[in-house]
């Protein structure tokens, strides 16, 4: 599904290659390195020694740094003359060689608008921008804003290079044009209730200069989405990238026919007028989708630095209503779900600002606690495998570290297959030619589905992935969705339908039927559970590993499906 290219993890996750660390096993290889206001960035070996290194001229880095996939880095630059401040104020994005050359140097600051924060390469080798944009005490007011102020709300901007210095904005999206409010009516974004619009912002809310604080985005190819944080409303947000700039500033058009309103919010309820349940988040950060190939693929992700008691901070994961593209609107006057997070990791340490998270193949976690200089891996039982502690709070320098990156030697060497595509005929589903394959269903790898044809079992969304000899992967495929009919449609989703899959506490089960029995087995097939007409499962004792789910009624007989459970 996704990403920043270095969580392009399309490539990133798509490439399963793991090593062994004092008997334990790690992901990847080569770990980024680019402290906050300083001018050098490191990547470092799982022994913690320095691989290859940059130092830069022209600005220090300000938040973001990624490799692109071969040896070249872009990083978000603090441009010298800026009009904005504040931090992490930027104004300018750089793309730099391995030999430490600029190969692009891209401004956007004026003083009607400033990028800061974090930066988004894609696929296409555009890169989305966060940016300030200045708003009168006159805008403000006619926005009904309540109190009599300037304000910086975001905009999120695609730009395409054309030139050593050169680029095109190719697209763009304002927040300024998805608010509401509900005190003056005279306005033309009045409504009744704020709570009745959660596809809209509430302008009102928190009325301050920095109003959002927009500090982390995220690409999903897939959805043709992105994904957003803000730290001063303490939520993270999605909204559709298929549309046209002025769709986007409008409530209709794309493909969720909703323009650039948002298809979904999650964190503070109360952000949107709804007292329950309380936030989740307490100033969030690098908001991003779990790549295709990782456990929980197509969860959102927020680093959540204060939590519930601002002594710990999380990396909280949820599960979207998501069907296809569209996502669950919540009912009028209720939040979005999921009610709470379907899997947080307690960080070691807590930092009060800044932090992100990198969610691998194999199920383990690169975290870095920002301003601490922590960076370290988890596996997927909670264990460290791998850190690093930065000398004087932050790295080479002195300076925090906003964000880590974990990358494979096949990653950083260019060693990449093209990407491969497919045809298909009825459910026989054919790869172009690569050395080695590997087939995913709805974002996950179909266990020992590595030939060049697959024949679908199920109804959903497939891809393919192209492996070389030496196991480096491709990016994942484009997605077809696979319908099936005639007897291979007993698999249909509408029949048995169960998310989030991997589950941890809970699994939800929906299917269009009426009388049915839902019966969980284990893969030895003993009966677990076994209830008529059941919408959820609590699995809260169940440990880690694979079960089958199967439902049961007279008009279908007896469907199956695979269920993970993962903690």
């Amino acid at each position: 599904m996704n990403k920043k290219i270095i969580h392009l993890a399309v490539l990133l996750c798509g490439l399963f290659i793991s090593f062994q660390t004092n008997g334990q096993t790690n992901w990847g290889k080569y770990t980024l390195i680019a402290p906050q206001n300083q001018s050098t960035a490191q990547l470092l070996d799982l022994n913690k020694n320095v691989y290859h290194s940059w130092t830069f001229t022209g600005g220090t880095t300000t938040y973001s740094a990624y490799l692109l996939p071969g040896d070249t880095l872009i990083r978000s630059v603090n441009h010298a003359g800026n009009s904005f401040t504040g931090g992490p104020i930027s104004g300018e994005v750089q793309k730099i060689d391995w030999n430490g050359n600029v190969v692009w140097d891209f401004v956007y600051s004026t003083a009607a608008y400033c990028t800061h924060h974090d930066i988004c390469p894609m696929p296409n080798g555009n890169v989305l921008l966060i940016s300030y944009e200045a708003k009168t005490i006159a805008d403000a007011t006619a926005a009904g804003v309540s109190t009599p102020i300037v304000m910086w709300p975001d905009k999120i901007v695609e730009v395409q290079p054309t030139g050593a210095t050169t680029g095109n904005i190719v697209w763009e999206w304002h927040a300024w044009d998805h608010t509401c409010q509900s005190v003056d009516a005279t306005k033309a974004n009045y409504v009744t209730s704020v709570s009745d619009h959660p596809e809209l912002l509430n302008v009102n809310y928190k009325t301050t200069k920095d109003w959002m604080h927009m500090n982390g985005v995220d690409y999903n190819a897939a959805l043709d989405q992105i994904a957003f944080s803000s730290h001063n409303l303490n939520e993270i947000y999605v909204i559709d990238h298929s549309t046209t700039t002025a769709e986007a500033a409008s409530h209709a058009g794309g493909n969720s026919g909703k323009g650039g309103d948002l298809l979904y919010r999650w964190g503070n309820p109360a952000a949107y007028g709804v007292t329950t349940p309380v936030a989740d988040l307490n100033i969030v950060h690098d908001a991003h989708w779990v790549p295709a190939g990782c456990p929980r693929a197509g969860y959102l992700v927020g680093f959540n630095n204060n939590g519930q008691n601002g002594a710990s901070s999380y990396v909280d994961m949820v599960s979207p209503p998501l069907v296809g593209t569209t996502y669950t609107m919540p009912a009028s006057g209720t939040a979005f779900g999921p009610a709470a997070y379907n899997k947080r990791v307690v960080c070691t340490g807590h930092t009060s600002n800044m932090g992100n998270s990198q969610q691998f193949p194999n199920g383990n976690m690169l975290i870095c606690v920002a301003l601490s200089g922590l960076v370290y891996e988890i596996d997927s039982m909670g264990n460290t495998v791998w850190s690093y502690q930065s000398t004087g709070g932050g790295g080479p320098g002195g300076g925090a570290i906003p964000q880590a990156s974990r990358y494979t030697a096949c990653y950083i060497s260019g060693v990449i297959p093209a990407t491969p595509t497919f045809t298909a005929n009825g459910n026989v589903l054919t790869a172009s030619t690569a050395s080695n394959y590997q087939w995913y269903f709805n974002g996950g790898a179909i266990s020992g589905a590595t030939a060049q044809t697959y024949t679908a079992t199920q109804s959903g969304t497939y891809q393919v992935q192209a492996l070389d000899a030496i196991g480096c992967g491709s990016a994942l495929s484009a997605t077809q969705d696979i319908t099936l009919s005639g007897v291979d449609a007993i698999n249909d989703l509408t029949l048995l339908n169960a998310y989030p899959n991997p589950a941890s506490n809970q699994l939800s089960v929906q299917t269009r039927l009426a009388n049915y029995t839902i019966k969980l087995d284990d893969i030895n097939g003993k009966t677990l559970y076994c209830e008529k007409n059941c919408k959820s499962i609590d699995l809260a004792t169940y440990a880690n590993g694979l079960y089958l789910l199967s439902i049961q009624a007279e008009e279908v007989g007896v469907i199956t499906k695979r269920i993970v459970v993962l903690k």
